[in-house]
């Protein structure tokens, strides 16, 4: 368990380095019951901050599960009108959101694929407006996230229940660096460092970048017209920054939805929807997958990839180092805030609107035009090896050696 003093650092990291939370602003905590501790702390230093009100979303994954195995299609799918009258809620208020991600993995393990993906598909359509919001940083957002026995018994499943919690809060500590003399000030350095980078790379706006590895990954990812890429702080539409997940090591932009082709398997189990896919590849051609396959979880993969027309290509690629900290604590968290950020990552579905000049700005048609992808989903995996080799490639044909064995070279 972490120190009083550590457990109060995090909480404020949420509000002031997460989301940023201005004096005079309402905040959503978005959060399980079971992490309902760490909610209230962040409530409380929000209010020391000055907050105007906290809002608390609630959720309940056993609820979550019991109804998936025991009401009909239909009654899942039918969402709630209050339920879409609370998101729009926030929006008009101009919240600022901070979500805990601590969610079982194996929570819809063994319910009825479909129904799971009917359900999804329903749930992501309601919320398409608050989606939206949040992805075109209209509302400042952040994800963080604190043990649960559940996932930590997943994570360690071979010692008690006890013993794997105290893992996981050692773990995540030192990955926050809430080990630091001045976690605040780490943070700030970090950020620095991964924004040079994000600088670097649209600075050299290349149209492809191609990446391979001994695994069978050889695939040629075509970048939207006029990217830009984006690491770790970004702003939000009223110009104040924000770090949307943290931890995060990523640096990252949008694919041209036609121009990606090859092959890319997955270098770490993916869990979406608490259903664990692994051993899956996937293959493109112009944009779009002709084809996959999947050792564990082919139902789920397969329920994902036909939820909609968009899913079926690239809305973000991401690049990470193999010496990041969750990289290097060689821990496989079984959670997508943590392992994208231990893995150079690509993502199906939709492409964030601020990874394009001026994007926030265009219209949905301007955005196809520049080969943005549109989907009511967003979901990440990961594809980044200790070999991962990826070369940058010109309009003019240069190429520009990125990554050699999983890690920058620039």
């Amino acid at each position: 368990m972490l120190t009083t003093k550590q457990m109060e650092l995090y909480a404020e990291l949420a509000v002031s380095i997460g989301a940023n939370m201005q004096k005079g602003q309402e905040v959503v905590i978005r959060c399980d019951v079971n992490c309902q501790d760490f909610a209230h702390l962040i409530a409380q230093k929000a209010y020391e901050l000055g907050a105007k009100k906290v809002h608390m979303e609630w959720r309940d994954e056993k609820l979550d599960r019991i109804n998936m195995l025991n009401a009909d299609k239909d009654a899942l799918c039918d969402i709630p009108s209050y339920q879409t009258e609370l998101w729009n809620y926030f929006i008009e208020r101009k919240c600022c959101l901070i979500s805990i991600s601590a969610d079982d993995p194996n929570k819809y393990k063994g319910c009825d694929a479909d129904k799971l993906a009917a359900y999804q598909v329903a749930f992501q359509t309601a919320r398409q407006a608050f989606r939206n919001a949040t992805m075109s940083n209209y509302l400042r957002w952040t994800i963080v996230s604190v043990p649960t026995p559940e996932w930590a018994k997943q994570v360690f499943p071979n010692i008690s229940t006890d013993e794997a919690m105290d893992k996981m809060w050692k773990a995540i500590g030192h990955i926050m660096r809430l080990d630091q003399p001045d976690p605040t000030a780490a943070w700030r350095k970090h950020i620095d460092t991964l924004v040079a980078r994000a600088e670097f790379m649209t600075k050299h706006n290349f149209e492809y970048l191609h990446l391979t590895n001994k695994a069978g990954t050889d695939l040629t990812v075509g970048l939207a017209l006029d990217h830009v890429w984006i690491a770790a702080e970004e702003a939000g539409q009223d110009g104040i920054p924000f770090t949307a997940n943290m931890p995060t090591e990523e640096v990252f932009t949008a694919p041209h939805n036609r121009k990606i082709n090859g092959t890319v398997v997955n270098a770490l189990p993916l869990v979406n929807n608490g259903n664990v896919i692994d051993g899956f590849s996937i293959t493109f051609e112009n944009g779009r997958v002709v084809n996959y396959s999947a050792k564990v979880g082919y139902d789920a993969l397969k329920g994902l990839l036909e939820s909609d027309e968009g899913v079926l290509s690239l809305g973000e690629i991401a690049l990470i180092g193999k010496n990041s900290p969750i990289a290097e604590s060689g821990i496989l968290f079984y959670n997508t805030l943590f392992d994208e950020n231990a893995s150079c990552h690509l993502a199906f579905g939709a492409s964030y609107p601020t990874t394009v000049k001026d994007g926030n700005n265009m219209t949905a048609e301007q955005l196809a035009q520049h080969g943005m992808n549109q989907s009511i989903q967003h979901v990440d995996f990961m594809v980044g090896t200790k070999d991962m080799n990826i070369d940058g490639i010109g309009y003019d044909g240069k190429v520009t050696a990125i990554f050699r064995d999983g890690d920058w070279i620039i």
